[in-house]
């Protein structure tokens, strides 16, 4: 057997994930990651967007020093020089199938899903081109690639000096807000949090028993909206940093009390913060055919993370239009489509397997359990349909709260494609966005509204955030990234006016294919008369 230590040229790891090879750097060691990726309890997903990259950043900022330790247990070799990332075929890499096989007796893992032919990767929207409206394309490429040369213009240099100048001094940040205790739980916090959610399930109850539906439905509804940081804070293991513990805390609040699958959102989320606003990779904001957040959207996107693609057909072109006076309307009924997602997801045998075998029996029970005592027990209890419908609308409009604060932070920043350069931290800043708000009201946004530090350190503890955030400053005073924050109505403003341009560019593209059918249509009527007027010539000749 080769040594671990042996040195890998760039060719090589070409080959070997030609080959079919889950290959990360990490720490200048290369990591084959072919078996463990069937039970990383991430899902695999977030590992193929890493294939081929130097993952460094990203690994320390999601795993305990417990399993950091363990990482180079499946190192293969070393490289011996500073390592600039390759495109992941999850996004469009190829690399041909050549020498250095797997070893004897290892079988080379499925590197899928691929873009189909005729999908350009989004490295290629890093093209500025310039030129006349002629088609309908042109109009979203003009618009995006206005949108990629600001990204490119205003923040720092994508040159891999410039980046691994970020990547190091993000190191150092995170060394810092370690020293700093702040990954240390405030369990006091949660004994607040649980007297909150006590005091609206009473609500619920209350109202519930006097008959007084509308507030009983908007009781559940906020109970929910609060039981979702909670969920939030356990499947980033932010709570005890026990995998097992968070994980039944978190199964246990999503799936039991509130109907939803923590190992759905959990696979989901991990994918958005790696590949955060990319149009073709990041499931958070995929949401034809009513939402279009960048002009990349509108053209039959291929999506990596549903393995399908997104069609922008006439219902699409319809709604996006209007899409920024949809946009709370449709929010209100967010809740039923995770009932689908998260039912879809245990159905189909997307949960990780290894360590975390247990949970698919334990959310397949939880959400059995939300469903039976809420729609069965809970609303077959009330008198009348008209009761039934108003209590199941009220309660899950109601949290629509939670959706306008996770979209949030996100809708309104960057989508641009900057290449495979750009350092982890460089990317979360610059497609992420947090929300002012006063200390004593931290309690409602759930520590959601300090998405750019969460987005640095996932794990951390979200009570914590407001703490983490003044070294962030720094941070970014020293490397020249920007910090976007805006207060809740700035914040909703930006969103709705971004949703709105994207909705002109639709109406400019409908109003380029209209003209151009008019136009051909014209020639044609020309042409035609033509025609006739020299077959009447030759008859009279």
């Amino acid at each position: 057997m080769k040594s671990k230590d042996q040195v890998l040229s760039v060719e090589q790891i070409k080959a070997r994930i030609g080959a079919g090879d889950i290959l990360v750097i990490y720490d200048k060691c290369v990591l084959r990651l072919n078996n463990w990726i069937k039970i990383h309890p991430g899902g695999d997903k977030a590992v193929h967007h890493m294939v081929g990259r130097d993952a460094t950043d990203e690994m320390n900022a999601y795993h305990c020093d417990e399993t950091i330790a363990t990482f180079k247990r499946f190192q293969i070799g070393r490289v011996d020089h500073d390592w600039v990332n390759l495109i992941p075929p999850i996004q469009g890499g190829r690399y041909a199938k050549v020498a250095d096989k797997p070893l004897p007796g290892q079988m080379p893992a499925e590197v899928a899903p691929k873009f189909p032919v005729g999908v350009v990767p989004t490295s290629a929207s890093i093209r500025i081109e310039q030129g006349p409206i002629r088609d309908p394309q042109a109009v979203i490429e003009n618009f995006d690639n206005v949108l990629v040369k600001k990204d490119l213009e205003t923040w720092p240099s994508l040159d891999y000096s410039t980046q691994k100048l970020i990547s190091q001094k993000y190191a150092e940040l995170h060394e810092k807000v370690k020293a700093a205790g702040l990954y240390e739980c405030p369990y006091v916090e949660y004994y607040k949090q649980l007297c909150i959610n006590g005091g609206l399930f009473l609500y619920f109850l209350v109202f519930l028993k006097i008959r007084w539906y509308f507030l009983s439905a908007v009781a559940i509804g906020l109970c929910w909206q609060q039981l979702t940081f909670i969920a939030h804070d356990a499947g980033h293991l932010a709570i005890t940093h026990n995998y097992n513990i968070d994980n039944f805390i978190g199964v246990l609040v999503a799936n039991w009390m509130g109907g939803l699958s923590l190992g759905w959102w959990k696979r989901n989320h991990n994918v958005h913060h790696l590949v955060t606003n990319d149009p073709v990779h990041d499931p958070d904001i995929q949401h034809l055919p009513f939402f279009a957040v960048s002009t990349r959207l509108l053209g039959n996107v291929y999506s990596t993370y549903y393995e399908k693609t997104l069609w922008f057909d006439r219902l699409a072109k319809v709604l996006v239009q209007f899409q920024d006076r949809l946009y709370y309307p449709i929010l209100c009924f967010g809740r039923f489509n995770l009932y689908r997602l998260s039912w879809e997801y245990l159905l189909t045998g997307k949960s990780p397997r290894g360590k975390a075998w247990w949970l698919w029996y334990f959310e397949l029970a939880g959400l059995s359990f939300f469903f039976y005592w809420f729609f069965y027990l809970l609303i077959g209890s009330l008198e009348t349909w008209r009761d039934r419908i108003q209590y199941i609308l009220v309660s899950h409009i109601v949290t629509m709260i939670v959706h306008v604060q996770i979209t949030l932070s996100h809708f309104a920043m960057s989508t641009s494609d900057l290449g495979g350069s750009e350092s982890f931290a460089a990317r979360q800043l610059r497609t992420t966005m947090d929300v002012a708000c006063p200390e004593w009201f931290d309690f409602f946004h759930g520590g959601l509204q300090f998405q750019a530090v969460h987005h640095l350190f996932p794990r951390l503890p979200r009570h914590n955030f407001r703490k983490a955030q003044a070294y962030v400053l720094d941070f970014c005073r020293e490397t020249g990234l920007k910090y976007s924050i805006y207060g809740f109505v700035d914040g909703n403003n930006k969103v709705l006016l971004h949703m709105e341009n994207i909705g002109k560019q639709v109406k400019i593209m409908q109003d380029c294919l209209r003209s151009m059918a008019l136009e051909s249509t014209e020639h044609k009527n020309i042409y035609e008369k033509r025609v006739q007027q020299a077959m009447t010539e030759t008859k009279i000749i």
